[in-house]
């Protein structure tokens, strides 16, 4: 059994991943740190990580990037994974999270989906293919209409997957509207839309002449993100120390099927 700490448990993330460790065997929740106390839970919550004594195996993070300091300096004393699924780090915390994971096992993530960590992978192996063969590369995000940035960091992961797969040859272009010439064959075009509850979707269109192939992810609520963060952490606990992401989750699930 798993021992883990939910860092930011008394947040929407928080209490979704506690609600799914209690339908999981292989891992507990035997501690949480929040500044807000006002939800009760069935394990001690601090409001401060300094302050945390109980034993662990690893900590899930999703909290926001003030706390992700004070987190990261107790995990790197105590040499304690941690899967930090909290988002717009500063450079200086990115350089923080480097140091870190020389003393412990960090996993971190663009997004912690298992199903868009799989299409990362089926999108490097479907760009060689075609790109090569004159199909031109198109992404589209929606998300809900609170978002504030734009694209995605999920959909620039996508892109950069692919561009990854074609040696980084190709230039991302945001917006046509700039500028009335042909689509350069080279570019991977990428559009954002906001608009009411959308939880998160994202497809990546690669178009040919006379076919299209899309390949779309579609997010119905956050328990995706939270159920990969679960599994992240199970993964993790145990492990050397070292920069691990979820491609290193969805490996590892592949050998032991």
């Amino acid at each position: 059994m798993v021992k883990a700490i939910m860092h930011g448990c008394n947040g929407k993330m928080g209490q979704v991943i506690s609600n799914l460790v209690k339908e999981d065997d292989g891992i507990e929740i035997v501690a949480g740190i929040d500044k807000y106390t006002g939800v009760k839970n069935e394990y001690p919550v601090f409001t401060d990580i300094a302050d945390c004594d109980v034993e662990a195996d690893v900590v899930i993070d999703f909290s926001n990037a003030l706390a992700v300091d004070g987190l990261l300096s107790y995990c790197g004393e105590k040499k304690l994974p941690v899967v930090l699924c909290t988002t717009g780090l500063s450079e200086e915390q990115l350089a923080q999270v480097q140091c870190v994971s020389e003393k412990t096992a960090v996993l971190k993530s663009a997004n912690m989906s298992l199903g868009i960590n799989m299409l990362l992978k089926l999108l490097q192996d479907a760009a060689k293919i075609l790109a090569p063969a004159g199909f031109d590369i198109e992404l589209v995000e929606k998300h809900h209409n609170l978002k504030v940035d734009a694209p995605s960091g999920t959909a620039l992961a996508l892109a950069d997957s692919v561009n990854e797969a074609l040696g980084n040859a190709y230039e991302y272009v945001y917006d046509r509207s700039k500028e009335r010439k042909k689509r350069e064959k080279k570019e991977i075009g990428i559009s954002a839309v906001r608009g009411g509850t959308i939880v998160g979707e994202h497809e990546v269109i690669f178009a040919g002449a006379d076919e299209v192939i899309e390949f779309k992810h579609t997010a119905y609520s956050k328990a995706v993100f939270g159920k990969g963060a679960v599994e992240a952490a199970k993964y993790l606990a145990g492990k050397q120390a070292g920069l691990y992401d979820m491609s290193d989750v969805i490996e590892s699930s592949s050998e032991n099927q």
